[in-house]
């Protein structure tokens, strides 16, 4: 699986940059056919969850869109991993049924 990595707006921290890369290495365990991941860090307009993460991954022919706001760039990472995971689990299923 290729990854990108994007922070808008701001200087992200290599820890950080390796947080989320580590991060999106686990989607492997639910979809092992993944092409690319990419993930977009960016700060919002939210007094209360002013961090976003966003995930864009592609697989065979399709793409999987994700974003959610946190309070801090690691909550938001780790849930829109959880909402790609579950794509994936349902991505897979329909994949298998259509065999």
């Amino acid at each position: 699986m290729k990854t990108t990595f994007t922070a808008r707006h701001f200087d992200p921290s290599s820890e950080l940059h390796a947080y989320a890369e580590d991060a999106v290495q686990k989607l492997d365990q639910f979809y092992d056919r993944i092409i690319t991941c990419d993930i977009i860090l960016q700060p919002v307009a939210d007094d209360e969850n002013p961090q976003q993460a966003e995930l864009n991954v592609k697989v065979p022919q399709k793409l999987l869109n994700a974003k959610e706001q946190a309070s801090s760039y690691e909550q938001a990472i780790n849930m829109v991993i959880d909402n790609i995971a579950r794509q994936l689990k349902k991505y897979k299923d329909i994949t298998l049924h259509q065999r």
